[in-house]
């Protein structure tokens, strides 16, 4: 599974897909994964620039299950929208960012050999390296536990970040292997959604991530 990640110039993030640059690209539909089933609908845009990705990402939903109100926390447990990012094969190593509908973020760093993996925490975390986000709320306030019809999330993620990953920054023409997710608790039990669903519920499997291609 292949997506062409168009190229753009740098915008400001606003949390609302607002800017010109967004039309260069189209809605992908992330796919239900496991058994459990709702109705709510998911979708998400990926660009890139000079410096960095980004990503767009729209969620239908009825209530913000989120209480965590600090970065690094264990965010998945909660309503959260994850990205993979794979650059290098040669390299059992890629990046997951996460956010909630707070935006509330965990960035890290993910070393995993045969299934043994642990996130290592951004270092000097700040300038250039740092990730841009903002999330929005539809037709609701942006609380714990408001009502909503739906939320969506639209974050910067800086090439200077991942310094030291093989094939980073990309080169039009360079393909990272990467894969988009949604967690949602609404109904007490994850309900999962997925860009290339070939992982199943196994956000980690990597090796079964789909391909991004820079235009």
């Amino acid at each position: 599974m292949k997506l062409v990640i168009p190229k753009v110039d740098d915008f400001k993030v606003t949390g609302k897909g607002s800017a010109q640059a967004w039309a260069a690209a189209a809605w992908q539909p992330l796919q239900l994964v496991g058994e459990t089933k709702t109705g709510y609908s998911t979708q998400g845009k990926v660009v890139y620039s000079n410096t960095g990705l980004y990503a767009l990402v729209d969620c239908e939903d009825r209530k913000l299950t989120c209480t965590m109100k600090r970065d690094f926390m264990d965010i998945y447990h909660e309503d959260v929208i994850e990205m993979f990012l794979w650059p290098n094969q040669e390299q059992d190593l890629y990046f997951e960012y996460e956010i909630s509908p707070l935006n509330v973020e965990l960035p890290i760093l993910v070393p995993n050999h045969n299934g043994g993996f642990m996130g290592w925490r951004p270092w000097h975390y700040e300038g250039d390296r740092r990730t841009r986000t903002a999330t929005s709320v539809c037709c609701g306030k942006k609380a714990s536990m408001a009502r909503v019809k739906g939320w969506m999330a639209e974050f910067f993620i800086p090439f200077a970040l991942l310094r030291g990953l093989g094939n980073t920054p990309p080169k039009p023409g360079a393909e990272w292997r990467a894969n988009v997710y949604r967690i949602d608790y609404d109904s007490g039990k994850p309900v999962q959604w997925a860009w290339c669903p070939k992982t199943g519920c196994n956000f980690h499997d990597f090796k079964r991530f789909g391909t991004f291609v820079f235009e």
